[in-house]
């Protein structure tokens, strides 16, 4: 009995990157390579004319990005399974992914065993996930906060609550980045809504508002 090969698109605007992935892709076993794309609209074209088995999904791309091809590809045609391959593991990038309908995710690190691997895995309805991710989703599961029914002050989100209480720490914006794995773009979006919510101008102001609403403890004895 003959397994029929998987049915395979390739999605990068980086011609070097898309046409390296395709020539390995040629090379293993079980796969069958039938189109590639530059970007997110000619992924999402490329999906209703071929009906690929498995689009494989670059994230940062011009007009339209991974997340978004994502998420039409699986809306509009969702007998195309997505494994996304992509140079960042961050929480921005792997979330999104993931939210968007994704059920593979490897880095371009990811050999060749790996790629057939996640594809063989999403085309069985499993995920198609690197150790790596694996590993982040464990990590963001585990360190979740028990939920206490409390809710925040001024609106904020948890998120925005877990920045302050870092700022009240002490911890810089790479610090706070580096902790909740996200950008320090993202951080800085998050302190920018904070501080509206909030009415606090600086870093100083946010401390005390933390201690004053218990989302930290001052060192030592409590300030008055």
């Amino acid at each position: 009995m003959t397994t029929q090969n998987a049915r395979v698109i390739v999605v990068d605007d980086q011609a070097v990157v898309r046409e390296g992935i395709v020539m390995l892709l040629g090379l293993l076993p079980g796969i069958e390579v039938v189109g590639s794309a530059k970007d997110g609209e000619e992924a999402v074209a490329l999906v209703a004319e071929l009906a690929p088995d498995v689009a494989l999904m670059d994230l940062r791309m011009p007009r339209c990005d991974g997340v978004e091809a994502t998420r039409r590809i699986r809306s509009e045609h969702p007998g195309t399974q997505i494994v996304v391959l992509t140079t960042y593991a961050d929480d921005d990038s792997l979330f999104p992914a993931l939210r968007a309908g994704a059920r593979g995710y490897l880095t371009k690190d990811a050999g060749g065993d790996e790629i057939v691997r996640a594809i063989q895995d999403v085309m069985a309805g499993r995920a198609g996930l690197s150790a790596v991710v694996q590993q982040r989703l464990l990590e963001q599961v585990t360190s979740a906060p028990e939920p206490t029914g409390r809710r925040l002050p001024d609106g904020l989100t948890a998120r925005e609550g877990e920045v302050l209480t870092l700022i009240a720490e002490g911890h810089t914006n790479a610090d706070i980045a580096r902790r909740l794995h996200i950008s320090t773009a993202t951080v800085k979006t998050h302190i920018n809504n904070l501080f509206s919510k909030t009415g606090i101008h600086d870093r100083a102001q946010a401390v005390r508002y933390a201690y004053r609403e218990g989302l930290a403890r001052p060192p030592g004895s409590s300030i008055t």
